[in-house]
């Protein structure tokens, strides 16, 4: 199970991109804790204990405490914004749940039984489609990964996710189809979608200067109060 964060906060007075700007200055992240049929409250907390509760990994399928002065709130982060050049969080959406609600999560996959498969035994690689699942689960019971056995896979197999067990309590938040979440390709396969990658990559324009913020300058933002 993904173990319980906490953070502390302080109530934002003041709400707009000036004000903004000025707890960013001061070591703050400004956010917001919204949902279950409350106020939305407008919060900032340290940005080096933001930081430091990203760096676990699983952030966003972790239960939050937000302890703002008022008594903790159980919440689960729904949005991170990052300056695109400095990756220095710059705004975080909190939703408020109940202890046991059902919640969507995002998370992650870890694939084993490598040494188990056929195909990679034989030289085949492993094309992983997708690094995370979405599932639906108790909020007191997010699991903070899915084990995926790769036993008896060939080259040319795939894996959906009917073929997957997945954590007790848990669903798939997409159920209008099977699908893929990876495959055994043969080498020269995984060689030439490498290169057709890397070629298509050489041809995307780089952004213009206008279009990028300097170092130390605020990007644009779009709409909202911050």
């Amino acid at each position: 199970m993904s173990e319980q964060l906490t953070l502390s906060a302080e109530t934002r007075e003041r709400a707009g991109k000036g004000a903004s700007r000025s707890l960013r200055r001061q070591g703050r992240v400004p956010a917001v804790v919204y949902g279950n049929n409350e106020d939305p409250l407008a919060i900032h907390l340290e940005e080096k204990a933001l930081v430091k509760a990203l760096s676990t990994g699983h952030f966003m399928n972790s239960v939050v405490m937000i302890d703002a002065g008022g008594g903790p709130a159980r919440t689960l982060p729904k949005d991170v914004q990052f300056h695109p050049v400095t990756d220095r969080p710059l705004h975080v959406d909190f939703l408020r749940i109940s202890e046991h609600a059902k919640v969507t999560v995002s998370v992650p996959i870890r694939f084993v039984d490598e040494d188990k498969s056929k195909g990679i035994k034989r030289g085949g690689v492993l094309n992983a489609v997708r690094h995370d699942l979405e599932l639906v689960c108790d909020a007191a019971e997010i699991p903070e990964e899915v084990e995926i056995s790769l036993a008896g896979m060939d080259i040319g197999d795939s894996l959906h996710i009917s073929q997957v067990t997945l954590p007790k309590g848990t669903s798939s938040a997409i159920t209008d189809r099977d699908f893929t979440i990876a495959t055994i390709v043969s080498p020269s396969v995984y060689k030439v979608e490498a290169e057709d990658a890397a070629v298509a990559a050489e041809g995307v324009e780089e952004p213009g200067a206008a279009e990028v913020p300097l170092v130390g300058e605020e990007p644009a933002e779009e709409g909202g109060e911050d």
